[in-house]
């Protein structure tokens, strides 16, 4: 099981961000903040609350997630920890991730403190290494800021450090972007996370764009950000095994893998959302609508139930996002069905302008294929959905990760060598 724990707080609001979080002002101390005291309070209550009901069960990672969860103290974290071992049973290797930005995150004491409270992955919000364009994301630190975060967390005996960072951005030119990740390179971090910028509705630099003030970067240049700059990582040892995130061999972010290959998690504070036993429930946006179910005790009472046949459409929909893809032994194990058969026109058409390649029993995007893998899955997802409408002649079976997990694990980094040594294919 994987535990997400959701912080709904940042000193201020990014102009493009659309995520559920509140802008606490720059001249709040967060650690006396009475909203984000009254956060930590009910987030303990929760945690209570699903101990009692999942008590001991085995968790592989905890990832505090925001928002920005580095304007928690580290005894908080502590905390949380604390609880979470007493009332689970946490791995004494589990990955512990923790999200920052740089300004919350200014010294080698800071993230010193963090390590000692139990985080032993550090994901930094860098976003850019431009000033220009920090500010029109609305970003609360400067380029040099991002430099020492990282140099800082790594003194202090960080060992797993990952970074965000956006392309596509209004003004953006493709030698800027390349010459980031050259930058970032230079740092080390052992995983790297690259997403293209998307302009989410009602937000500031939506809103910007759309009246012309601020223009993004030709389709083309877009296009060409994406398929160089996943070229240029993996020449200095990235593998691209997700199509927004590369890591060095044995940095894969395990909280992420464990999403995608369909594990359950807890998902704990506003807006956060669980899925559990083949059910999902999604916690009240607002504080204080949580508070009250947190504390009236009714969390999670009116749950989605999925179908055998949503999870077997959402195993296609996570697996075909990372590089290792889709097996097809476990489709036609889940549903009686052969997938190809299932979609063979729309694959023969994907493989022959090479967006797709089977391999090893596999199916996957290739790189040019995961530039537009919204497209390629939505159209995947709506064919498979209506062959699995038909009669089935065996009954569809609940998809479990002990199902066949084992084998695919096993042969994950042979998989992820292969995309490197491959990286066209």
């Amino acid at each position: 099981m994987l535990i997400y724990i959701h912080v709904p707080f940042c000193r201020i609001r990014c102009t493009y961000c659309a995520f559920h979080s509140t802008a606490l002002g720059r001249g709040i101390n967060p650690r006396t903040s009475e909203r984000l005291q009254a956060y930590a309070d009910t987030l303990l209550m929760e945690l209570a609350h699903w101990g009692d009901r999942f008590g001991k069960t085995p968790v592989e990672s905890v990832f505090f997630g925001g928002g920005t969860p580095s304007l928690l103290s580290p005894s908080f974290i502590h905390a949380v920890l604390d609880r979470i071992g007493r009332y689970f049973s946490l791995h004494p290797k589990a990955e512990i991730t923790l999200e920052a930005n740089p300004e919350s995150l200014r010294t080698q004491q800071d993230a010193a403190d963090f390590l000692a409270a139990g985080i032993n992955r550090l994901s930094i919000g860098l976003q850019s290494l431009d000033d220009a364009a920090l500010r029109m994301l609305g970003r609360a630190h400067k380029a040099s800021d991002s430099l020492h975060t990282v140099f800082n967390a790594r003194e202090a005996g960080c060992s797993n450090i990952s970074v965000d960072l956006m392309w596509g951005l209004p003004g953006q030119s493709m030698r800027q972007w390349l010459q980031t990740l050259k930058d970032i390179c230079r740092i080390g971090p052992d995983h790297i996370s690259a997403y293209g910028l998307t302009l989410e509705p009602g937000t500031p630099l939506e809103l910007e764009c759309s009246e012309g003030r601020l223009a993004l970067p030709p389709e083309r240049d877009q296009n060409l950000m994406y398929m160089e700059g996943s070229a240029l990582l993996e020449s200095q040892g990235y593998l691209h095994y997700e199509i927004s995130n590369y890591a060095r061999m044995g940095f894969q972010c395990r909280h992420n893998l464990g999403y995608w290959e369909g594990r359950d998690y807890i998902g704990l504070g506003p807006s956060a959302t669980s899925t559990m036993l083949h059910t999902r429930w999604t916690n009240p946006a607002s504080q204080r609508a949580w508070d009250a179910q947190v504390r009236g005790g009714t969390l999670g009472q009116d749950p989605e139930v999925l179908t055998p046949r949503v999870r077997v459409l959402e195993l296609i929909m996570l697996r075909l996002r990372t590089s290792r893809g889709l097996r097809l032994k476990a489709y036609k194990m889940l549903t009686g069905r052969d997938f190809v058969k299932d979609n063979q026109r729309m694959i023969q058409a994907l493989h022959d302008n090479g967006l797709v390649r089977m391999r090893d029993g596999y199916l996957r995007l290739t790189r040019k294929g995961m530039l537009v893998s919204n497209a390629i899955l939505r159209n995947l997802f709506e064919n498979t959905d209506k062959m699995l409408a038909q009669p089935q002649t065996k009954p569809l079976t609940m998809p479990s990760a002990s199902d066949f997990d084992e084998e695919e694990l096993a042969d994950l980094d042979r998989t992820l060598v292969r995309a490197a040594v491959f990286p066209s294919a």
